[in-house]
């Protein structure tokens, strides 16, 4: 814009004294015009746009924390999902065991086998399992006699439920037990253990993925005796993993070693206890959520710490891609994959299953890779570096730690992921009325520019003079642009698909729509002078009648920015904007000042004006918005043709 209008203000000083103007009067009006050819307002229009955005999705629960990131929430063409805590309640609850190479469920706080209830007190296999499921375990318990606090994630707080419900007096088991040593789960293990001392020996106590902690297991906890665990049992216990799985079931395996002070505990040979399948409710209203977000145009994809079977039963309930196929890819796969190859195929999976964080970080760069803008939610510290490296990072606020929060470039305050689609819409909309804002600026200021222009070039002398220039920048250059930026969304914001963040925000089509919109408000208020002229003769009646239609021409093509395709003409949601209606008005009222204020009119150089000339300026001001509003029709279809 600086360029375009100093090389144009250039152009009008040579004309003008080639014209044989005065030499200080054109450089006056030609300064003038450059100060409102250049919208030194639209800063100020974006910042506040942003702002108020910020503010408003505040007040539905989402805190942004950076400004930037409310454009990047309209951008987003790929949403990471993760699952426990995010597109479930993160409420488990154990629902299925086996032990014993028994199944065994857990209903209305009572124990079943295919036999009747069981009694834990009276199987050996199953007492031990939630003896070793409170042992390698890191809730905290408060209170006593039943009624207990639990203070730890949701998955051991549902192991120490377990117990709870099988009578266990958790404090007392965990008072016999001398704590020696906790390894977590880490990169390429899958499983916690927890070494104990107990009297003259050790316990060493194992949960966390069966595979891995049935791979490390020779023996088998069975009819309460310890035995060979044999490869049938082996296939046996893998497949009631899968079934598990399968019922959207997040499975843990539990396993134990009791050694004595001379034998090692870095890889001991444990004993296999079995399998405790925990149910994870999803959110309510999160399959609508998709539905909502897959119709915007953006691909969900989820990525956890799951096994595939569980991955894919809960990922088919949601119709996580929208189809009843869906591509899964697991961690054991990944670990192989080139990051050329992983930024290919990312496009093409929508979950990806046993992924550690640092697996969570190398997707989200693949997709980044590809060219996609993605947005990545989490709740943990574990997602805190894939939360970070992602367009835009969305922590949970309420059951969020800290450190996901501190690096999310969003945070969710209630957990609803429903705000997320307010927020995405948001996004879209902000940056729509930033787009608005810039249309009416340019092809208003551009308006000036070309009316300057072809007055000086045709010899027609000066339509304005510098105040008079300097008023319509004042009051076009203002009011309609921030009214422009608080429009409400449009009916299809969340029906289109997410714009292309290599765009400019101003295209070539783009360019050349607004200077034909310049060129429909220039040539009309031309014309109006023109009539000015031949009326008045040149002088400060035809200077003023430029000046009223130039600026009432460029109050009504505010209405017409609204929209770049949909015309006022047909469709009545374009016509009802308070804020547009207060900015419009307000500054109409002050326009007409311009002619009846005595104290305007000497500082302006208006003049009094005719109602004939009053009616030849509102031809003069409504024809270039009927011709605008009339060719936005031709250009869409045209558009669809394309």
């Amino acid at each position: 814009m600086i360029y375009l209008s100093g090389a144009t203000c250039g152009a009008i000083f040579a004309l003008g004294l080639l014209r044989g103007y005065g030499f200080l009067q054109t450089l006056k009006t030609v300064v003038a015009l450059a100060v409102a050819a250049v919208p030194e307002g639209l800063p100020t229009v974006a910042t506040t746009t942003l702002s108020l955005g910020i503010r408003k999705m505040r007040r539905e629960g989402v805190l942004v924390r950076h400004l930037d990131a409310v454009e990047s929430l309209g951008a987003i063409q790929v949403l990471c999902l993760d699952k426990t805590g995010t597109l479930t309640e993160s409420r488990m609850a154990v629902q299925a065991l086996l032990c014993g190479m028994r199944r065994i469920t857990l209903t209305n706080e009572s124990f079943f086998s295919t036999e009747g209830q069981v009694n834990p007190y009276e199987d050996h296999e199953l007492l031990r399992l939630i003896h070793i499921a409170v042992l390698c375990n890191e809730v905290e318990v408060h209170g006593e006699n039943g009624q207990y606090m639990l203070n730890g994630s949701a998955t051991e707080a549902a192991l120490m439920q377990l117990a709870i419900v099988a009578g266990v007096a958790i404090k007392s088991l965990r008072g016999q037990y001398q704590r020696l040593n906790v390894e977590y789960r880490a990169e390429g293990r899958n499983y916690m253990s927890i070494l104990f001392r107990a009297q003259e020996r050790k316990l060493l106590a194992v949960k966390g993925n069966p595979e891995e902690v049935l791979l490390r297991c020779r023996w088998v906890f069975k009819d309460g005796l310890r035995s060979e665990l044999t490869p049938e049992m082996r296939v046996a216990i893998l497949n009631e993993n899968e079934k598990m799985a399968g019922q959207a079931l997040r499975v843990l395996g539990f396993a134990y070693a009791s050694l004595s002070d001379t034998e090692s505990t870095s890889d001991p040979e444990l004993t296999w206890l079995g399998l405790a399948g925990m149910a994870d409710p999803i959110r309510p209203g999160v399959d609508q959520l998709i539905d909502t977000l897959q119709r915007a145009g953006i691909k969900t994809v989820m990525i956890t710490g799951d096994q595939s079977a569980t991955a894919y039963a809960v990922s088919k309930q949601l119709r996580l891609s929208g189809t009843p196929h869906l591509e899964m890819l697991d961690s054991a796969h990944l670990e192989r994959l080139d990051p050329q190859l992983l930024a290919a195929l990312a496009q093409k999976i929508d979950i990806f299953s046993r992924v550690s964080p640092s697996h969570k970080l190398r997707i989200v760069q693949a997709m980044q890779q590809a060219g996609q803008v993605v947005a990545m939610t989490g709740d943990g510290i574990n997602d805190g570096p894939a939360l970070k490296a992602a367009d835009i990072g969305i922590a949970m606020g309420s059951n969020g730690t800290e450190a996901a929060r501190s690096v999310a470039d969003v945070v969710l305050e209630n957990d609803d992921l429903k705000t997320l689609i307010i927020a995405v819409s948001q996004g879209r909309t902000i940056y729509n009325n930033i787009r608005k804002s810039v249309h009416f600026l340019t092809s208003t200021n551009l308006s000036e520019i070309l009316l300057v222009l072809g007055a000086v070039g045709s010899g027609l002398g000066q339509p304005l003079n510098a105040m008079q220039l300097l008023w319509i920048n004042l009051l076009t250059d203002v009011f309609p642009a921030l009214a422009l930026s608080v429009e409400p969304p449009e009916p299809d914001v969340l029906l289109t698909p997410p714009r292309d963040p290599d765009k400019s925000i101003i295209s070539n089509a783009d360019l050349k729509r607004y200077g034909f919109e310049s060129l429909t408000i220039s040539a009309a208020t031309m014309a109006t002078y023109g009539y000015g002229i031949a009326r008045y003769g040149f002088g400060p009646q035809a200077s003023t009648m430029a000046f009223m239609n130039l600026t009432l021409a460029q109050l009504l093509h505010a209405y017409s920015c609204r929209s770049e395709q949909r015309s006022i003409f047909k469709d009545a949601g374009l016509r009802g904007s308070p804020y547009l209606h207060l900015a419009v008005g307000g500054s109409l009222a002050l326009q007409l000042l311009t002619i009846f204020s005595p104290v305007l009119r000497r500082l302006l150089g208006t003049a009094p004006l005719h109602w004939t000339d009053l009616l030849s300026i509102a031809g003069g001001s409504v024809l270039p918005f009927v011709v605008n509003e009339a060719t936005k029709s031709a250009d869409r279809k045209s558009t669809r043709l394309n």
